[in-house]
């Protein structure tokens, strides 16, 4: 599986040497990585690179991504675009026709709903002190909110339902915290800027994992702007948030809590601002990062393709099986449902 390099140290230079990427900081080289071991770079902060590794990047298909310290996107370089032309045409087609629009739609929310619904369940279940009638109620509601978006044919609706789903688990997010309750209390998603500790975490994981299930899209010829679920804006990758959907409670929800509940991460590792924003200092970021990264190295079993896969394989896995359904190759697109 090929890696992220993600560089967080503030006045780093990426140069290159041959088919290497070096890191220099102070002018002294810190890591040596071989440029055919990656798929992206991403840069936080005052990163600087030379355009001879810019270039090489762009040759090899290798992806830049420039974001601020604390993980707001900035900029993203790429070399010529691949890809296949008539997966892309029938990408563009498919998403002029609003009653398959929305039946697609309506998959990645359904599968999203469902892993919020796993994320309370597994919850309930690994802690059966924790019987918290909110939580039974969320988890119900999670059941029955998943079968009106699939069967759903209003793309509004489905996105109505997306928006009440997402804060009746929000609303309850703050039970999942069983441990450091005092320093990582929870009571709404803030964005910009994240307002809390776990809003600042959550935010960043996204960050990341939008990364790389933009990166699987490109990498099978899929066009990251042009989704379905999300509208089509300057700018905005909408089919990566798509796909992001189904996954962002188990690659980053999740994350987050067994961070917080195994005291791996600190009340000590974030400041607040002037203008109220909570942000992350650069040791957090990293153990964020790392756990991240190990996280990508477990292995599951896709329910669709029966197939053992590591679990950062898991854009990629989607990427292709949606691929798949735009040429007609398959009937119906499976989104992917943790157990």
């Amino acid at each position: 599986m090929l890696n992220t390099l993600f560089v967080t140290t503030q006045g780093a230079y990426l140069s290159k040497k041959g088919d290497t990427v070096l890191v220099n900081i102070d002018r002294e080289v810190k890591l040596r990585v071989p440029i055919h071991t990656l798929s992206q770079i991403t840069c936080f902060g005052q990163i600087s690179m030379s355009p001879f590794l810019m270039g090489l990047c762009g040759e090899k298909g290798v992806s830049v991504s420039f974001l601020t310290e604390n993980g707001r996107f900035l900029a993203r370089v790429n070399g010529p675009v691949s890809g296949n032309v008539l997966l892309r045409k029938a990408q563009f087609e498919f998403q002029q026709k609003n009653g398959k629009t929305s039946k697609l739609a309506g998959k990645f929310v359904t599968a999203k709903i469902a892993n919020y619904r796993a994320v309370l369940q597994r919850a309930l279940r690994d802690n059966p002190e924790n019987k918290s009638d909110e939580l039974n109620k969320a988890s119900k509601y999670m059941k029955s909110s998943a079968f009106v978006a699939l069967e759903s044919e209003s793309l509004d609706i489905i996105r109505g339902i997306e928006g009440e789903a997402a804060r009746t688990y929000f609303s309850v997010f703050d039970h999942l915290i069983l441990c450091q309750k005092e320093d990582f209390k929870f009571t709404s998603r803030s964005k910009r800027p994240p307002l809390d500790k776990i809003n600042a975490m959550l935010s960043f994981a996204y960050t990341l994992l939008v990364n790389d299930v933009r990166s699987a899209l490109e990498s099978v010829g899929l066009d990251p702007a042009v989704g379905f679920l999300h509208s089509l804006r300057p700018g905005r990758p909408s089919l990566a948030l798509d796909i992001m959907e189904e996954l962002r409670p188990i690659f980053g929800d999740r994350l987050i809590l067994s961070l917080i509940n195994r005291k791996q991460i600190t009340s000590s590792g974030f400041k607040k601002t002037e203008s109220g924003a909570v942000e992350m200092n650069e040791e957090t970021r990293k153990l964020l990062i790392n756990a991240y990264q190990k996280r990508k190295q477990d292995e599951i079993i896709h329910p669709f393709t029966k197939e053992k896969i590591k679990f950062g394989l898991l854009p990629h896995l989607q990427a292709m099986l949606l691929a798949r359904f735009l040429r007609a190759e398959m009937e119906d697109y499976p989104p992917y449902f943790w157990k």
